[in-house]
């Protein structure tokens, strides 16, 4: 996981993960997949289209879908319901690119748009994410999230 440089405020993670780009993309376009690893999700993977989810089944966060190149590649704004969480909703942007590498699928994620005291909390929460979808994807089962202990906002009713 790195962070860029703080002017630019750029979060990149690469991931290998044990399944082909048809399967990891669901994940980030089906709502009952990306419940597996990330918490409950309203889903509509179009341009355009809704993203909500409740991360770890109790942090609202919300967007909209801007690029969905099944498998190869999505986009989405991202940002946080509530005002106290320095980024609102569709407030910043994240690119996900997957490449196929026999087998398996390469992850790169960028998460741009975020200021200089959101990218380290972000870059901490997409490599603990990443990690869950990497279980999920390959079949496995992530467990219950560790997160939802630390995160205090309640859920919104819809995600």
């Amino acid at each position: 996981m790195r962070v860029t440089n703080a002017d630019d405020s750029i979060v990149e993670r690469e991931i290998r993960i044990a399944a082909r780009p048809e399967i990891v993309f669901q994940y980030f376009a089906d709502p009952e997949r990306m419940a597996r690893w990330m918490g409950p999700a309203t889903l509509d993977a179009r341009p355009g289209g809704e993203l909500r989810i409740a991360v770890a089944g109790i942090h609202p966060a919300s967007g909209q879908f801007v690029e969905v190149d099944p498998p190869r590649r999505i986009v989405f704004t991202w940002g946080w319901d509530g005002p106290d969480y320095g980024v609102p909703p569709g407030g910043s942007r994240v690119e996900v690119d997957l490449i196929r590498d026999g087998d398996e699928t390469v992850l790169k994620l960028r998460h741009l748009g975020l200021g200089p005291d959101q990218a380290g909390d972000h870059a901490h929460g997409w490599q603990h994410y990443l990690d869950r979808l990497a279980i999920a994807a390959a079949g496995g089962d992530p467990g219950p999230d560790p997160m939802a202990a630390q995160m205090q906002a309640p859920a919104t009713a819809d995600a």
